[in-house]
């Protein structure tokens, strides 16, 4: 008997496709939340993580007695990587491919909103104001990815599709890469970042992540540089970003994640009117829940058979290789 835990949050949906392998012979399932995980993990071999930023599993994985695979419906995975589990022999896997191409349009049409002048059309219209003016062309102009996994590629490829230079930051520098050309050490990234027009941060959240792009990277950007986030919050000093919006240091952001979700409403990002900002929802177009259940479903069907996984996460990366 393969027992499938699933950890569900309140009010949400687990699509048919998954629950309904709990009907065939031989699979036990048994759905959960972070409240009652604990009760659900003794006899658990995999645990499908639907509730896809909980931190529930820490607290309880003292009860998983038999656990061998955990996957993440999730691109991150860093609310998961606790100690006891990076120690054990568990595999994780996570999301990977399924966002690549909906956060890549997303970074782009923060690239057009800003290039554009997209934020002062739209509150002319509120305004009722005819105001013509001249916009930037984005053909020739240069981007810094700072993350170089699958989604930084696919950001990379749309981006040259459109006539951007783009270069890479990553874990190492090297050069000749299929998607960036060159890549830079992002542990050297205020070194590297003058002269881009579009700083883009697509960055796993690790320790050697965390509050990545700061003061000291917002200061050496030209002033005309956009900065976009749609990796981790934590990755960046979100105070040091303020201020070089205030102060000029950079032209404008464009936002979907934050070390604080929600946003708090008196939070300054909102009145700045440079910045362009969503409520994490970059990798979420039409049909993305049931690509995720189609994801797990053929893994799920790899691990019944034995088969290796296409990918899985290096727990001490903290990222797939």
């Amino acid at each position: 008997m393969t027992v499938l835990t699933i950890l569900n949050s309140p009010g949400t949906e687990v699509p048919a496709l998954i629950t309904d392998l709990g009907e065939r012979d031989g699979i036990e399932l048994r759905i959960a939340e972070a409240s009652t995980l604990a009760q659900a993990l003794p006899g658990t071999d995999v645990l499908l993580m639907w509730d896809f930023f909980s931190t529930a599993l820490k607290d309880a994985y003292g009860s998983a007695d038999r656990l061998e695979w955990v996957h993440a419906a999730a691109a991150g995975v860093d609310s998961l990587l606790f100690d006891e589990l990076v120690d054990s022999p568990v595999t994780v896997t996570n999301a990977r491919g399924i966002f690549d191409r909906p956060i890549a349009e997303f970074v782009l049409s923060y690239i057009l909103m800003h290039a554009k002048s997209s934020i002062g059309s739209l509150d002319d219209q509120a305004e009722g104001r005819w105001n013509r003016r001249s916009t930037r062309d984005i053909a020739g102009t240069k981007a810094l990815i700072v993350g170089t996994g699958a989604i930084g590629r696919g950001i990379a490829r749309l981006l040259k599709a459109v006539d951007i230079d783009v270069t890479g930051a990553g874990s190492r520098a090297r050069s000749g890469d299929a998607d960036f050309g060159e890549v830079i050490d992002s542990a050297t990234l205020p070194e590297h970042v003058a002269g881009f027009d579009w700083v883009i941060d697509i960055a796993p959240l690790t320790e050697k992540t965390e509050r990545l792009i700061g003061a000291e990277a917002f200061a050496a950007m030209d002033d005309t540089a956009v900065f976009i986030n749609v990796g981790r919050g934590d990755t960046v000093d979100t105070d040091a970003l303020v201020t070089a919006l205030r102060e000029g240091q950079i032209s404008g952001a464009g936002l979907d994640v934050f070390d604080e979700e929600p946003l708090p409403a008196d939070h300054p990002l909102w009145s700045l009117d440079n910045v362009i900002i969503t409520p994490h929802m970059s990798g979420d177009t039409d049909g993305w829940r049931m690509r995720l259940a189609e994801q797990f479903h053929a893994l799920f069907e790899q691990y019944l058979a034995g088969e290796q996984f296409p990918h899985t996460v290096d727990k001490q990366l903290g990222y797939v290789r």
